[in-house]
């Protein structure tokens, strides 16, 4: 039977606490750097189980919270890009039913050129993107809802050379933007009018249907080149005007809903918050490990390992011929 020598045996136990300590290293250096035990279930014991509650609870909340900076992100889009409508188009109706009321020719041409121009800048602020969802195109996000102004006011006037009357005209207008399958779903918005964002606004809004078709029918009534039924019924750029009027009222309430609904967002994240420092100090108090503490372990184990590696490199070199020496 062979047996082990005696200085094998202490090498061996020498390698195993060498391999100990390094380990042990590794385990506290890791900790001085994060604050946090590195082996949990070891230091919790029974309470681990808390301590994983507390933490994903943490986890849950930044989720949350990262919800909720999309969306008013979204929301933020959408309440600038109804700002830009509401800016630009104040004051064009007044505008306009002044012109008609003195007869000005001349400024009642300015002001339908002025339509015109707000009109072509509507269509741009409600073709805004987040991403690459479009924000006014309802459920249809992948689809870009309005095309160029132009091709509303070509519609417009084709219906205006149409008609025969006023009462008429008015009839059409209805019936081009107010009827499911009209001129107005069929050639201009292209987007869904169902919206599963609670907070969407789509191109099919009853205040932003109402402003686009005052502004549009202003835009016609330039006394330079606006069909014959306009020229020679100035009351349809009044009856405008006033479409224009009721679609910016209705358009205030819109933005304020929206309001109402960015203040909501504020006051979830505000409560996040107060979750999270709970959760926090809940979980810190389980499982952080003084960085102080663990930086004076550290540089202990490291001594230890030292001491280790020289006492190997000692035994390695013991023989009888080195202690007869």
């Amino acid at each position: 039977m062979r047996v082990a020598p005696p200085n094998s045996l202490i090498s061996a136990q020498f390698t195993q606490n060498i391999a100990d300590l390094r380990n042990s290293i590794a385990r506290t250096a890791q900790e001085a750097t994060t604050g946090r035990y590195a082996d949990l279930t070891a230091q919790l014991s029974g309470r681990v189980g808390s301590a994983m509650l507390s933490q994903r609870a943490v986890e849950d909340i930044s989720f949350q919270r990262e919800q909720l900076a999309q969306r008013e992100t979204r929301l933020d889009l959408t309440q600038r890009s109804l700002a830009a409508i509401y800016d630009r188009t104040l004051g064009i109706d007044v505008e306009m039913r002044a012109a008609l009321g003195t007869g000005n020719t001349v400024t009642q041409g300015l002001v339908a050129r002025d339509a015109e121009a707000a009109l072509a800048n509507v269509f741009t602020s409600l073709n805004v993107r987040f991403g690459e969802r479009y924000l006014f195109a309802g459920d249809a996000t992948a689809t870009q809802p309005f095309p160029s102004s132009d091709d509303l006011l070509a519609d417009l006037r084709q219906l205006a050379d149409a008609s025969p009357t006023p009462a008429d005209f008015a009839a059409s207008l209805d019936t081009y933007f107010n009827t499911p399958g009209g001129g107005w779903q069929q050639n201009i918005y292209r987007g869904s009018d169902s919206a599963s964002d609670p907070d969407a606004v789509t191109g099919a809004d009853p205040a932003l249907v109402e402003l686009i078709s005052g502004l549009a029918v202003m835009a016609l009534a330039d006394p330079a080149n606006s069909p014959a039924l306009l020229a020679q019924n100035p009351s349809i750029a009044g009856q405008a005007a006033e479409r224009l009027t009721v679609g910016l009222t209705a358009l205030t309430s819109v933005r304020a809903d929206r309001g109402v609904a960015q203040e909501q967002l504020t006051i979830r994240k505000q409560a996040l918050d107060i979750e999270e420092t709970i959760f926090t100090s809940s979980f810190n108090a389980l499982t952080a490990r003084d960085q102080y503490e663990a930086a004076s372990a550290l540089k202990q184990l490291e001594s230890s390992l030292e001491a280790s590696y020289l006492l190997t490199s000692r035994l390695a070199s013991l023989s009888l011929l080195n202690y007869l020496r």
